[in-house]
């Protein structure tokens, strides 16, 4: 292998022979297709054999996005031609110890690649589909699920074994034992029902019971036929214990590395779920079609358990949860409502939690679970005895407003990132510190550490086969950039792999030889970089996506700055300047989606169409401002968890302490100032609009969620609660409630068949508007757009609309 690089760059010729140039930015223009920016690579993955990476990517602007491949001695892209795809061993799977094997599903069907000759190897073909394959502790053989059970293949003999006998037929009738019927010579028999009217199957049992009652060649019959089962019983092949599961859903199989137990879990789904259907009016049929959506926040929860079958006893026990530390422990938020903590209180009850796992040490002498508390307000990780189904407390954490943050999981069904470091040591991520850090527990001692620390977040994180190190990516130097390191996983001082300034995306190759970087920069949209996996290595790019028509106008590189808000905390943002200020001195304030999300950064943002628009603005005098605000991602636990309860509450101060930031340090005309957003952009929006009048003049809200209580449960339910467990939360935190606080001139656009903010969210506000005599507003309605619009002239007419909103609000 080739250990200097040839750059061999793939050149913008491929997106056509005459360059185009883009002038000066118009709606029209930036919201086109995006394919005439140029087309980043996506999916980045590496063969098994480490030799090539693959990518989809789409430089010659077709109507879909080609797989293509480069190879370590050769930079070149090649595109990867059908025949050879049809070849390619997909990227799931499993390998084994060593790391010369691995295990993979196709189609449905299991397969065998041997790196050391290349070759692969299909082990099941069968109608039915075989899943989830893995290794043996001893490697000899396979297991895989098929439909609901677990299957053993073993490498050498061929020999398939069922390991599992789960059934969903329904749990029947209760078994009723056969009255005894005892003989004269036992004593006398009880007397025969006398007097009704029998069944014929009653009929029948009572006149079988009187022969034998009568007859005593019967009795010794029975006798001798009784006792001729049993011995054929004996001289049978054991069967499998059936377990009914009836039509709950399984998952977790797992055979302990023992072969001691297996272990499942079941899920349960709630009954009596109302879910929402959104209308899709413009359809190929000329009718109007619903689509079934999701259910409200505040619906029924599915419940889940988890079980250990023990092999060598035939018998199955629940895992229990009873003695968790802190089980029965009610969230402070109650202590608000006195008659619900009351009654919460004299109830005792457990709390419901989602067990994942359990996770098996090596030599089968050790297996901890994940649990999540359903509220989320507690993680814990547990040592499981499978012997007994008890568990004892390695970690607990502990959180009253929601358990998350990178790598840790949380009120889901997702463990977080965790595994075993060797027999002994069970690796986590915590944020314990108030920031996601990774930390080692030794189960054996009880004892725990902390690999990682400060004031940043570990983002990614992965163990080198030989576990040894821990390779992760974090923001250590800025919260807007994020470097790969590598870490002993006995702690020590991390050691930084890349070195370019923005973001970086890696895939470690099989052979952790080489890095496959994803690699941007704030105003240069993403490429594909290969380097050595070194300290000080030379990262070469691969890729050169973006247009010669893009690249004609010099897009600004945003400042990222900090300003103090009005509790003392740094607030980050991204401010665009004004080219030559208009005379009004206008300012817009750009507000993220999602909440948790971080969009100050050194890389190329999600946002790349607010970020032209942004640049637009800028051109055309406006100073933009982009804040990340109170829940943002990217800034440890308090900053994530502070908008709990109350959103549109410090998050709003941030934007308003943002516009005090600009008439500071850039002379902004604070009478003039502008907002939008979409998403929760769009409910901030709205917020401000409502309840800070005096601050914005203007604003667009998009997809805006109006009323949180009738978002999902999963987002929602952290941040707020439930609706009838906490009211409060919800009334401080939902636009509707302060519409009649409108003074300044509001824009709402929303898709019509929005899956997600639903578009009767706006329609509920448009009627409270309405019944508000409020005239200063307007709704643009978008037919066929989801949450995230698809469609060029959407997008074209959305923001032709907001810009026009500016030009007539704040250049007076």
């Amino acid at each position: 292998m080739k250990k200097i690089f040839t750059l061999l760059l793939f050149t913008a010729t491929l997106h056509g022979a005459i360059a185009q140039t883009l002038g000066p930015l118009t709606i029209e223009k930036i919201m086109r297709d995006p394919k005439w920016m140029g087309t980043s690579p996506t999916n980045i993955r590496w063969s098994d054999d480490s030799k090539q990476v693959y990518f989809n990517w789409n430089p010659e602007s077709a109507d879909q996005d080609a797989l293509y491949s480069i190879t370590t001695g050769s930079l070149r892209p090649q595109k990867v031609s059908l025949v050879e795809r049809r070849l390619l061993n997909p990227p799931n799977g499993v390998w084994n110890r060593r790391h010369t094997a691995r295990l993979f599903e196709r189609n449905g069907d299991l397969y065998w690649f041997d790196l050391n000759s290349g070759g692969t190897k299909q082990l099941t073909a069968t109608t039915e589909r075989e899943s989830n394959p893995s290794f043996t502790t001893a490697e000899t053989s396979i297991l895989y699920m098929r439909a609901d059970n677990l299957y053993e293949l073993d490498l050498h003999s061929g020999q398939l074994t069922q390991l599992t006998n789960f059934s969903r037929s329904a749990a029947g009738a209760p078994t009723i034992a056969a009255t005894g019927r005892r003989g004269a010579a036992q004593g006398g028999n009880p007397p025969r029902q006398v007097g009704s009217t029998l069944s014929g199957d009653q009929q029948g049992q009572w006149l079988k019971s009187e022969q034998t009652e009568l007859f005593e060649v019967i009795r010794d019959k029975a006798k001798t036929d009784k006792a001729e089962a049993a011995e054929r019983r004996e001289l049978q092949p054991k069967r499998l214990k059936e377990l009914t599961i009836g039509d709950q859903s399984l998952s977790y199989v797992q055979l302990s590395p023992d072969r001691h137990y297996i272990t499942y879990r079941l899920i349960k789904q709630a009954e009596g779920v109302k879910t929402t259907v959104v209308p899709n009016f413009v359809t190929a049929s000329g009718y109007t079609e619903d689509i079934n959506n999701r259910s409200k926040v505040g619906a029924p929860q599915s419940s889940s358990q988890s079980f250990v079958f023990d092999r060598e006893r035939d018998t199955v026990y629940i895992i229990s949860t009873k003695e968790i530390p802190g089980i029965k422990d009610l969230p402070d938020y109650v202590k608000d409502y006195p008659k619900q903590l009351e009654e919460r209180q004299s109830r005792n009850e457990d709390r419901k939690v989602i067990i994942n796992g359990p996770y098996w040490s090596e030599d089968g002498r050790n297996a901890v679970v994940v649990i999540n508390a359903q509220d989320n307000k507690d993680r814990w990780l547990m040592k499981l005895d499978p012997a007994t189904g008890k568990l004892s407390l390695i970690d607990r954490q502990r959180d009253e407003a929601w358990v998350g943050g990178p790598g840790v999981g949380g009120g889901s069904f997702s463990g977080g990132n965790v595994g075993w470091v060797d027999n002994t040591h069970f690796y986590f991520q915590s944020e314990a510190s108030g920031y996601s850090h990774l930390y080692v527990a030794d189960v054996v001692a009880g004892t725990k550490k902390q690999l990682t620390r400060g004031n940043w977040e570990v983002q990614s994180l992965d163990l080198s086969k030989d576990k040894k190190m821990f390779y992760f990516t974090a923001n250590m130097q800025h919260p807007g950039i994020t470097e790969y390191y590598r870490l002993p996983v006995t702690g020590g001082t991390p050691v930084q792999l890349t070195s370019m300034k923005g973001g970086n995306e890696v895939e470690l190759s099989p052979d952790e030889k080489w890095l496959a970087i994803r690699y941007s920069y704030s105003n240069k949209p993403w490429d594909l970089y290969l380097q050595a996996n070194r300290p000080g290595a030379k990262a070469i790019q691969v890729t050169n996506s973006v247009t010669p028509e893009f690249k004609s106008y010099q897009w600004r590189e945003p400042e990222v700055v900090a300003f103090k808000n009005r509790y003392g905390s740094d607030v980050y943002a991204r401010v665009y300047p004004a080219k030559n200020p208009a005379a009004s001195r206008p300012a817009v304030v750009f507000v993220h989606g999602a909440g948790y999300l971080q969009n100050v950064h050194y890389w190329w943002s999600s946002y790349f169409h607010e970020y032209m628009f942004n640049n637009l603005l800028a051109d055309n005098g406006y100073t933009v401002i982009d804040i990340d605000y109170t829940g943002s991602s990217g800034y440890g636990r308090n900053w994530r968890t502070g908008i709990y309860r109350h959103m549109g509450g410090k998050d709003l101060d941030d934007q308003v302490d943002g516009v005090k930031y600009l008439v500071e340090k850039y002379n902004i005309n604070p009478k003039n100032v502008g907002i939008y957003g979409g998403s929760y952009g769009g409910f901030m929006t709205l917020m401000a609009l409502f309840t800070q009048p005096d601050v914005f003049a203007a604003g667009a809200g998009l997809r805006s969620v109006t009323d949180w209580a009738h978002y999902n449960h999963g987002y929602t339910a952290n941040i707020l609660n439930e609706p009838y467990n906490d009211e409060k939360a919800y009334r401080l935190s939902s636009p509707i409630y302060f519409a009649n606080g409108l003074k300044g001139h509001l824009l709402l656009c929303h898709g019509m068949v929005d899956q997600n903010v639903q578009f009767q969210d706006i329609v509920r506000l448009t009627q409270k508007l309405i019944e508000l005599h409020k005239e200063n507003w307007s709704l643009a309605p978008y037919p066929v757009e989801d949450h995230g619009f698809t469609t060029p002239s959407s997008w074209a007419d959305e923001y032709k609309r907001i810009y026009q909103l500016f030009e007539e609000n704040l250049k007076k």
